[in-house]
């Protein structure tokens, strides 16, 4: 595959996502396919700094400025990495991108999402992955995934991960091309055919 590929990974916490682009990465790698796996928040280097901020600050942090660390995290994240990677003509797999800033903090927080959508598009200089994944999964089920010790993030209440969910349903029905939704409550052997499934159309 001459062209690059930009590859990104949604759902709520203890969805499988970070599990399934790890079986996509493992084939492709069997396939000798050129792969970079990478996250956001929290790619190499500035990243990392930015993740521990996000997920482990105790103190208050304003909705506004939440969403600002996402899209920072996000510019350094495409400049850095991301772009170089798909010129050399990688496939990026990505756990999580924009779609988490506007399920997150635009349908959980109530950010404006117009406005989400135009800051991400200067974060990202108009890049859009060329095929997104949200594995959905009921909130009791995720919940119960991740298990008693939870970051800021994962401790923001069902109410708000009801919000998410229903955030990512209204992104992939917006965007059907792009966005996928995957059966997360399925065994992790036949989500993978499915997203495997969605690979090879867009390799074709």
């Amino acid at each position: 595959m001459s062209k690059g590929l930009f590859i990104t990974f949604e759902g709520a916490d203890g969805c499988g996502k970070t599990t399934q682009l790890n079986l996509l990465r493992e084939y492709l790698q069997n396939n000798n396919f050129d792969v970079l796996v990478t996250r956001e928040p929290g790619a190499k280097g500035l990243g990392e700094k930015l993740r521990d901020i996000l997920l482990n600050y105790d103190g208050e942090v304003s909705n506004r400025c939440e969403s600002f660390l996402f899209l920072a995290d996000r510019a350094q994240h495409i400049d850095t990495i991301v772009k170089p990677a798909i010129e050399k003509g990688q496939i990026v797999l990505c756990d999580r991108h924009t779609d988490s800033t506007v399920a997150y903090q635009g349908y959980g927080r109530g950010i404006d999402i117009d406005q989400i959508n135009k800051l991400n598009n200067i974060a990202t200089d108009g890049l859009k992955p060329d095929l997104t994944f949200v594995f959905d999964i009921d909130i009791e089920t995720s919940m119960s995934r991740v298990g008693a010790e939870k970051d800021r993030m994962e401790s923001a209440g069902n109410e708000f991960f009801n919000r998410v969910r229903n955030g990512y349903l209204q992104i992939a029905k917006n965007e059907p091309q792009r966005v996928k939704v995957i059966d997360a409550t399925k065994s992790i052997d036949k989500v993978f055919e499915s997203v495997l499934k969605e690979f090879n159309i867009l390799a074709q």
